[in-house]
């Protein structure tokens, strides 16, 4: 019962999600004792969407993927919903603790984003941006507290890549044409581009977030080389599973830029862990 949860989830995916946090307080000078509560709620939030988006899609995995928790009958319909609306307060409510009205101000655009998504916007030509809002404001709710404008690049930094993968992960299943990874590439490698600058560190130090928003360049733009050159449905699936994998790695590159390269250090090392884990329970 507990493994059928965490596909639910996706519970691997969620080591995508505390990089975000790290990487807003980090840019704007607030990275401190609250915040590993704030990326708690963060991955709540997060586990909270995925639970959303399997029960507002049962009908069509279904068809499409029969394995899923619900279609195969492990987990029951309102069973799903409650996890999802448990998890959205349990989020909600860490962050107000964490952070007070300040991070609640970001936490509840964020849960509305993340509803929003799973029940309207998913299916149509505004899902990838509403998912890329959703990743913006998870680096924002880092920020809360401190200079939040300048966790701003940041969040669109985190919030463009998101739309790379999001836009991907629309033809995990039918199989894409040979356009957009090539478009999803070009995206990464802007996003690459603009993270591997430090803004903040000198000497060795700079190096930390080339290394890593190269480290994050190699893993998730290999992964778009392949499905440009075969862009069918699991291939691209791969790319997407890479997209989710390899962002703690430009997380990590934007705290260290943002003057934190250890911890930024801390959180790129959840992409090896998060890509084994993902051999057990699908990210995508």
């Amino acid at each position: 019962m507990l493994r059928d949860y965490a596909e639910l989830v996706r519970a691997p995916a969620g080591l995508s999600v505390p990089g975000d946090v790290v990487a807003g307080a980090a840019a704007a000078g607030v990275l401190g004792a609250r915040t590993p509560a704030l990326a708690g709620s963060s991955v709540l939030l997060y586990w909270a969407g995925m639970a959303a988006n399997d029960w507002a899609d049962r009908t069509l995995d279904a068809t499409e993927r029969p394995e899923r928790p619900i279609p195969s009958g492990r987990i029951a319909p309102a069973q799903a919903l409650a996890v999802a609306v448990g998890l959205t307060g349990a989020g909600v409510g860490l962050a107000a603790l964490a952070g007070g009205r300040r991070a609640l101000t970001v936490a509840l655009p964020l849960a509305g984003a993340v509803w929003a998504y799973d029940l309207k916007a998913k299916n149509t030509p505004a899902g990838p941006a509403v998912m890329a809002a959703c990743r913006g404001l998870d680096v924002l709710l880092g920020a809360t507290g401190g200079r939040t404008t300048r966790a701003l690049p940041a969040a669109l930094l985190v919030a463009a890549h998101t739309y790379t993968v999001t836009a991907l992960s629309r033809k995990e299943v039918s199989g894409a044409d040979h356009a957009l990874p090539v478009a999803t590439l070009v995206g990464t490698a802007a996003v690459t581009a603009a993270t591997g600058r430090p803004h903040r560190q000198r000497g060795w130090r700079a190096l930390v977030p080339t290394a890593l928003a190269g480290w994050y360049a190699a893993r998730y733009g290999a992964a778009q080389v392949r499905a440009a050159a075969d862009p069918s449905a699991p291939t691209v699936r791969k790319a997407v599973g890479a997209g989710i994998t390899s962002l703690p790695a430009l997380q990590g590159a934007l705290a260290a830029g943002a003057g934190a390269p250890a911890p930024g250090a801390l959180v790129a090392a959840a992409m090896p862990l998060a890509r084994r884990l993902t051999r057990k329970v699908a990210a995508t």
